[in-house]
């Protein structure tokens, strides 16, 4: 059986204590692959493999360390968020393990919400995703808890003075980049809300546009959910276009954790002008197949 991924996002991306504490937690159950922080989104991704029990132990135990040195109540930061854990999803490599991810995520969840006595809420893309429940931020998803509106799915019903909740599921594989861009955060706004899916962009692209004043520039945050459906040069093409029709400039991207051969072979393939590219046609790929 092919191990599982998870890619847990935690709100603090300054604390270099902190973080490297959550990441240690994380390492002594399970394969730790990659580690991505931000200090003006104060957020850090861990990148992580395992299998079921693996990924179980590791993710209880960085929600507890994470629960146990962050409090929201002083956080700032420009990414949203309802928790110090603030979403934990499980992540099948192959399609056909979707529903074993589901199974793990309804494992993980539950003992967060006994083990460690945080309100997890389980999250259903695309209807019901992450963006679903941080609406408002903390205070307004226990408004809606206490109206009866939302019920966790675990554990209590009241969010963590200090550590808030977790939002928790399964999901397809998808790839968290941004664009960098120097200019006025009306323009990233802008041009957000035109590649984004909900407003007539690219299919499965969730977008926001943000102020990184610690980087100086402004930012167009997305997930490319579907990223065989939303080819990932061709939105970075629309968005330098949309930059530059307003007088702005892009200055950089960014990749948030890890990334599917399948899309980095299929940009390397339309920069290359090669025709027919795929990851078919990558040596290593081609050898992990044999």
């Amino acid at each position: 059986m092919p191990p599982l991924e998870s890619v847990p996002n935690f709100s603090e991306g300054r604390d270099r204590a902190t973080i490297a504490a959550i990441g240690e937690a994380l390492a002594t159950g399970a394969r730790l692959l990659d580690v991505h922080s931000d200090e003006d989104h104060n957020r850090s991704v861990f990148t992580l493999v395992g299998s079921e029990t693996e990924l179980g132990d590791a993710l209880v135990a960085g929600v507890r360390v994470a629960a146990e040195r962050i409090d929201l109540r002083r956080h700032d930061g420009a990414h949203p968020r309802i928790g110090a854990a603030d979403v934990v999803p499980i992540v099948p490599l192959r399609p056909e393990d979707l529903e074993r991810a589901r199974a793990a995520a309804a494992l993980v969840g539950r003992r967060i919400g006994e083990e460690v006595g945080l309100p997890v809420f389980v999250y259903a893309p695309p209807e019901r995703g992450p963006a679903f429940f941080r609406r408002g931020g903390p205070a307004e998803l226990q408004r809606r808890v206490d109206a009866g509106e939302l019920v966790p799915d675990y554990g209590p019903h009241r969010l963590h003075d200090s550590a808030g909740g977790v939002i928790l599921g399964a999901r397809r594989p998808l790839i968290a980049f941004n664009v960098n861009v120097r200019g006025e955060l009306a323009v990233a706004r802008e041009v957000a809300a035109l590649v984004r899916e909900k407003g007539g962009g690219f299919p499965g692209v969730r977008a926001l546009g943000l102020d990184l004043p610690r980087a100086g520039v402004v930012q167009v945050s997305m997930n490319v959910e579907d990223w065989e459906a939303a080819a990932l040069h061709e939105i970075v093409e629309r968005i330098e276009q949309e930059v530059v029709a307003r007088g702005a400039e892009v200055v950089g991207s960014e990749l948030v954790g890890l990334m599917p051969a399948g899309a980095a072979a299929a940009a390397a393939g339309s920069v290359l002008r090669i025709e027919g590219f795929d990851e078919s046609h990558v040596l290593e790929l081609r050898l992990l197949d044999a």
